[in-house]
């Protein structure tokens, strides 16, 4: 054998030992995808326990104590009955909150009616207070399966929160429409914008991490996330992931 075969043989090795390597990273990188939407999956379980015990437990109890409150406001006068009414009050104002907590936490109309209907939920709940309008728009969509119906509603509610924080805007909207096997979400306001790459700068190092895990766990289902904003024009939020294959059952 040559000197030139022996370099053709060891360079043919070395090709097969980089496609190998090549194979078991992206067989690792597909594992931890799988591992990391496994733990988001958790983390909404989680979500979803919680709620249901603020609500069940929690809820009832403050319901049974607001009851108790009234009727003893029934028996007694005067400041008494001034200091009960006051308690009826905080427990009125509690319940209210903790309704709300809940169902941030894990809303029960995103399991039960879709995404659509959590959508404009969300922008009454968030938006509303905050004297904000927000439109939802949508062409014809199919139902989405729970991992794209949580990952657009985790990303609309972390988009409308900071709209409804720091952009000082009055006017705000999400845009959803599927094209190509491809899911397309926008999350818009006409606020005083920000500027993109220092926010993610700052998420780099520790200071902010919304951003970045909204980046992270699109990413995790193969999209991409843009953020188009400058100051004083507004803000965009442009996500693009595909949808899962649809499986195919036996009667088909």
């Amino acid at each position: 054998m040559s000197a030139t075969d022996g370099d053709i043989g060891d360079l043919l090795r070395l090709r097969r030992d980089y496609a190998d390597l090549v194979a078991r990273l992206e067989a690792n990188q597909v594992r931890f995808q799988r591992l990391a939407r496994s733990i988001f999956r958790v983390q909404e379980d989680e979500r979803r326990r919680l709620a249901r015990d603020l609500h069940d437990g929690l809820g009832q109890n403050l319901t049974a104590l607001r009851h108790q409150l009234m009727l003893a406001d029934d028996e007694v006068g005067g400041e008494v009955a001034m200091r009960l009414a006051e308690a009826v009050a905080l427990c009125d104002r509690t319940l209210a909150e903790m309704r709300g907590l809940s169902r941030l936490l894990r809303p029960q109309v995103l399991d039960d009616l879709g995404l659509l209907p959590a959508l404009r939920w969300l922008a009454r709940t968030l938006g509303g207070p905050a004297g904000l309008t927000v439109d939802v728009d949508a062409d014809e969509v199919p139902a989405f399966d729970e991992d794209t119906r949580t990952l657009v509603f985790r990303l609309a509610q972390e988009a409308l929160t900071n709209t409804v924080r720091h952009a000082n805007a009055r006017h705000a909207g999400f845009r959803l429409s599927v094209t190509g096997g491809h899911l397309r979400f926008d999350a818009w306001d006409d606020g005083c914008g920000f500027d993109p790459m220092a926010a993610l700068e700052a998420a780099g190092t520790g200071t902010s991490t919304g951003l970045a895990t909204m980046r992270e766990r699109v990413a995790l289902h193969g999209g991409t996330l843009r953020f188009v904003s400058r100051s004083g024009a507004g803000t965009q939020v442009r996500l693009d992931v595909p949808l899962p294959a649809r499986p195919v059952t036996l009667d088909e």
